[in-house]
C-alpha cells in the first residue's frame, strides 16, 4: 500500500486514504492494539491524507485519555509541547494553527516553567490583569489569549492532568466592541480616481478594490477567485473557495468558505461585469490565467490587499482602513445608497441569519425612519399656556 508523507497514513489502489497504526499492547492479552479506519469520527471518508493524519492524532489522544497516562510533575511548557499543541494542530485549519503561534508563545512565556498542578487562581488573575493593563495588546486580542489559556487547562482536565480548571474562577475578558472603519461612496470614488489603470499592476489594484467594495466578499474568498467562478452570461459570482497560503509556491485553494452559509452565489451589477471583462482581457494579454486578483498568475498575498488600501488611501487623503473594512464599506454602500433590507444583505454576505448581520452591522442602518419622522411632524397639537400656573418658592425659585 502506497505511503503518504504522514506517518501511519496510506492510500489504496483507488486513491482512497486511510490510517493504520499500533496504539500499544493490551494489558490483559498482551496482544498489540491495532487501529485502522477510512473515516473520521463523524463517519466521513477522508478527502485528503492530511485529514486522515489529523484524525489519527485525535485517536491517539483518545487512547491516552482512556488509559490515564498522567504525569503529575508535568510543566505547562511540556504539556503544551507534548500534548496540547499536537491535539490542537489536529482539529484546526493550517491558517488557524499558524495564526495562533504567537498566542501560545505568550502562554508558554508566562506559565511554561510552572508545574501544571501548581498554577493557582492568583496566577491566572494576575495574568488576566496584566493582559488588560500592561501587555499593550488590544482588548480583543487579550480576550483571545486568556480564552486559549482556559482552553488549554480544560484539555488538561479532560486528560486527567488536572482535577479542575481553576482559571474559570476568574472573570473572562470580554472582546469589547471593535469599530471597523470603512469608506463611504465619496471616499471610494476618491480612491479610484488615484489609480492609473494603464499600468498593469495598478489595474490589478483597481480590480481588487472594486470587487471587494462592490461584492462584500471576505478577503480570503476574493484571493481564491478564479475566472471559472465568474458567469458573465448570468452575471453571477460563485463564492465557494478560500485561499490558504504559505507562499506563492505553497498554497491551497480550499473548496469551502468560513461557514456553510458562506457557500453562495452573488449577483453582479453591470459595472462590475464590465470591469471584470476588461481585466480578463488585459490579463490574457499578459499571459495570466486562473486567479482573478493576480498580476503574475500566482495567488496574491493577503498582506498585499492591506498595502494596496494603505497606498491609495494616502494618495486620496481618506481614512486608511483594514482589509475587512472593504466588507463593511459594501454594507454601508448598500444601506446608504439603496436602503437595502437586512435579509438581502445577509444573503449577500454569506451569514447564517439576518440576526448575525444585525449583530455586526446594525449601526450602519441609520436610514429607514424618514417616513416615520415625516408623519410625526405636526402630529402633536396643543395651545401654549398664557400665564404660569406654578408658584415657585425656596431655593428653587428663579426670578427674572
Amino acid at each position: 500500500m502506497p505511503k503518504t508523507k504522514y506517518t501511519g497514513v496510506y492510500s489504496d489502489a483507488n486513491g482512497k486514504f486511510f490510517y493504520q497504526t499500533e496504539l500499544g499492547v493490551d494489558k490483559a492479552t498482551g496482544e498489540r492494539i491495532q487501529c485502522k479506519s477510512r473515516k473520521d469520527q463523524l463517519g466521513q471518508p477522508f478527502a485528503t491524507a492530511y485529514a486522515a493524519h489529523k484524525e489519527l492524532i485525535r485517536v491517539k489522544h483518545e487512547y491516552q485519555l482512556s488509559n490515564g497516562l498522567i504525569n503529575y510533575n508535568l510543566t505547562y511548557d511540556e504539556f503544551m509541547a507534548q500534548t496540547y499543541k499536537p491535539y490542537y494542530r489536529s482539529i484546526v485549519e493550517d491558517s488557524t494553527w499558524n495564526s495562533r503561534q504567537s498566542t501560545m508563545k505568550i502562554l508558554t512565556d508566562r506559565f511554561g516553567k510552572m508545574k501544571l498542578r501548581d498554577i493557582e487562581v492568583g496566577d491566572c488573575e494576575r495574568f488576566r490583569i496584566w493582559l488588560l493593563n500592561d501587555s499593550g495588546l488590544s482588548q480583543a486580542y487579550s480576550s483571545l489569549v486568556y480564552t486559549m489559556l482556559r482552553t488549554t487547562l480544560d484539555y488538561a482536565v479532560t486528560l486527567n492532568f488536572l482535577s479542575s480548571n481553576i482559571s474559570k474562577r476568574t472573570k473572562a475578558i470580554p472582546k469589547g466592541k471593535a469599530v471597523v472603519a470603512f469608506w463611504t461612496k465619496d471616499e471610494f470614488e476618491a480612491v479610484l480616481s488615484k489609480i492609473y489603470c494603464e499600468d498593469f499592476y495598478e489595474h490589478m489594484c483597481f480590480v481588487m478594490l472594486w470587487v471587494y467594495y462592490m461584492t462584500g466578499i471576505r478577503v480570503s474568498e476574493g484571493l481564491a477567485l478564479w475566472w471559472s467562478d465568474i458567469d458573465f452570461g448570468s452575471k453571477k459570482m460563485r463564492v465557494h473557495h478560500t485561499l490558504d497560503m504559505r507562499n506563492q509556491n505553497d498554497w491551497t485553494r480550499k473548496p469551502y468558505t468560513k461557514t456553510v452559509e458562506g457557500m453562495r452565489t452573488i449577483s453582479l451589477d453591470d459595472d462590475t461585469i464590465a470591469v471584470l471583462k476588461e481585466w480578463q482581457a488585459v490579463q490574457e494579454a499578459h499571459g495570466v490565467k486562473n486567479f482573478v486578483m493576480s498580476a503574475t498568475g500566482k495567488p496574491t498575498y493577503r498582506s498585499t490587499v492591506m498595502k494596496v488600501i494603505t497606498r491609495y488611501a494616502k494618495l486620496a487623503d481618506v481614512v486608511d482602513i483594514q482589509a475587512k473594512g472593504l466588507r463593511h464599506s459594501h454594507v454601508s454602500y448598500l444601506i446608504n445608497e439603496f436602503n437595502a433590507n437586512v435579509l438581502h444583505v445577509s444573503k449577500r454576505l454569506g451569514h447564517s441569519s439576518p440576526e448575525i448581520t444585525l449583530k455586526h452591522y446594525s449601526h450602519l442602518w441609520s436610514r429607514g425612519d424618514e417616513e416615520l419622522a415625516a408623519k410625526m411632524s405636526g402630529n402633536i397639537k396643543f395651545d401654549s399656556a398664557t400665564e404660569s400656573g406654578v408658584d415657585f418658592n425656596g431655593n428653587q425659585s428663579i426670578k427674572y
